[in-house]
Parts: C-alpha cells; sequence; structure tokens
C-alpha cells in the first residue's frame, strides 16, 4: 500500500511549463470576460473564452471564490512586474511613473464586481486586499523614489497616498462613458513635478 509519498512529492513540484500556460489561458480569458460581463459572468463563458470544458475550469478552480482571488492575484502579479520593466525602457522615470500609473487606473476601473466580493466575509478576499497592498505600493514608491532622485517630482510623495489619491479618482469611471479616469490621474501625476528652479 502506498504511504502517499509520492503524492507528496508530486504536489511539491513545481508545475510543468506547459500547465502554467495553461492556467494563464484560463486567467486570461476569466479576466477578460470579468472585464465585459463582471464577476457573476458564467462559467461557461469563461470557458469558451479560453477554448476548454467548463470541466476544465473547475478543476483548476473549483469555487468562484477560487477562480476571482487567482484572475486578481495573476493582474496584480503584472502590474507588479511591469514596474521595474517600464524603469528599465522609459525615456525617463516620470515616465515611467505615468505609464505604470495608467495600467494601475485601467486595473481599478476593469475590475467590475471586484470591491463587492472584496467585502464579503470570505478569508480569501481579505488576504487578496493585503497582496495586493503588499506588492503594488512597494513599485509604486521604487517609481516615485526614482522620480524623484532624477529631480522630476518633488520628494517625499507617499505611494499609498498616491495610490489612494487615484483609486478615488477612479471612482465611477466605469459607469460613465464621459468620465476619463486616465486623463485625471495623468494630471494628477504632473502636478507632482517639481517646480522650476528660479532664474
Amino acid at each position: 500500500m502506498n504511504d502517499g509519498g509520492d503524492g507528496a512529492r508530486r504536489a511539491a513540484r513545481p508545475k510543468r511549463a506547459d500547465a502554467r500556460r495553461n492556467e494563464k489561458t484560463l486567467l486570461d480569458a476569466a479576466a477578460a470576460v470579468f472585464v465585459a460581463a463582471g464577476v457573476e459572468a458564467p462559467v461557461r463563458d469563461i470557458a469558451a473564452k479560453a477554448g476548454v470544458g467548463t470541466a476544465t475550469i473547475y478543476r483548476h478552480f473549483p469555487t468562484r471564490a477560487d477562480l476571482i482571488i487567482a484572475v486578481y492575484r495573476h493582474q496584480i502579479e503584472a502590474c507588479a512586474e511591469a514596474g521595474p520593466a517600464l524603469l528599465e525602457s522609459a525615456a525617463s522615470p516620470h515616465a515611467a511613473l505615468r505609464r505604470w500609473m495608467d495600467r494601475f487606473v485601467d486595473f481599478l476601473v476593469t475590475k467590475h464586481g471586484l470591491a463587492t466580493v472584496l467585502r464579503s466575509d470570505d478569508a480569501g478576499f481579505e488576504a487578496l486586499h493585503a497582496y495586493f497592498l503588499d506588492r503594488l505600493v512597494p513599485v509604486c514608491a521604487r517609481l516615485l523614489d526614482a522620480a524623484a532622485a532624477a529631480g522630476e517630482i518633488r520628494p517625499g510623495i507617499e505611494a499609498y497616498e498616491l495610490m489612494r489619491g487615484a483609486g478615488n479618482l477612479c471612482i465611477g469611471a466605469e459607469d460613465d462613458p464621459r468620465y476619463d479616469a486616465r486623463r485625471l490621474v495623468g494630471l494628477l501625476i504632473e502636478g507632482l513635478r517639481a517646480p522650476e528652479p528660479a532664474a
């Protein structure tokens, strides 16, 4: 009789590259469906978008809460990883900060229904909010520090305050086509500019 050691070893192994790709495909499909129809969208719609059967979705994510948490962790990771990449590729630290804030706004505006589920009693959603802050506040701080060190923005701006302010500017943006949260957050970022030295 097997003592379970083989199963434990299998469970401890990292996912194969193809399994990671399949999971990413599912998460990308779910994210797209959530943007279009909210987090209560039927699982069959997500399966159709991913080109798989609903059983495949349930095998990876047994409950809707599991799927929602996985989608938003996936998107948080993408936003976090974008910060250092933008610092490497953008014309200046300020330009990197501006482009990263555009991504952050897109994430906030398109997370249909997440605010409601985050207020639920599910401990997983509480952990997701903590994960959001733990991953994204340091990335924003690094971008702010780089722009301040380059003399492009005023020093002493707190990442949490900036992200909270941007979040407040995004409230209701998904319901009003005349309201451009990206543009307003862009104005906020321009307002961080260091004053020109006196002549």
